[in-house]
């Protein structure tokens, strides 16, 4: 019976790949999260996650209810419904619009095309 075994540079190698790549997430919506992090310097660490939240569904989804988006990042809805206007004002990676108000709070998000 033949043991292989992997030099630890060749199991340092495979460790680095699979931490640069990240599951589930293609490489455009991979592009635009690093993006929004050095576009986004103004907003504040719950913003960006909320961005960042954003940008990681928006291939998978239109529309969000801030309470969805609240459960998911241990939030509040009104802290999400009070942190998207300035979202919407700082970033150009995603278009945000208020889309309706029955049972909570909606947004309609659009990932950019020419931004990722």
């Amino acid at each position: 019976m033949n043991t292989i075994t992997k030099t630890e540079t060749e199991t340092e190698t495979e460790t680095q790949s699979e931490s640069n790549s990240e599951p589930g997430i293609d490489a455009d919506v991979h592009a635009a999260t690093t993006k929004c992090h050095s576009e986004s310097t103004t907003l504040s660490k719950k913003q960006q996650q909320i961005l960042e939240y954003l940008i990681e569904q928006a291939d998978q989804q239109t529309y969000f209810k801030s309470r969805l988006i609240a459960a998911e990042l241990g939030l509040s809805a009104k802290e999400v419904g009070a942190n998207m206007p300035a979202i919407i004002d700082e970033t150009t990676i995603i278009t945000i619009e208020k889309w309706g108000y029955s049972s909570g709070t909606t947004w309609k998000v659009i990932l950019e095309p020419d931004r990722r």
